[in-house]
């Protein structure tokens, strides 16, 4: 299991609507806006990198309001 957290900026005034609808895609476990450089910060899971890419890329970076997002992967070190 690959988890990351995506961070998103989002068209002013967007942050809460592009919260709401990324916490209903599947594999996104958390979903929260923020203040701050980022509007929206996002957990999500997935079973491998790829399947990963395709969350955020096929469906996140879908959401009406985002203007863009930086993935980072979780490391146990």
């Amino acid at each position: 299991m690959v988890q990351a957290y995506i961070l998103i900026q989002t068209e002013v005034g967007k942050a809460a609507d592009v919260a709401r609808q990324i916490s209903s895609i599947s594999g996104v476990t958390q979903a929260e806006d923020v203040t701050g450089p980022y509007d929206v910060i996002v957990r999500a899971e997935a079973r491998n990198v790829d399947e990963l890419g395709k969350l955020v890329v096929a469906q996140i970076q879908a959401v009406e309001g985002i203007t863009r997002t930086l993935t980072c992967p979780i490391v146990h070190i």
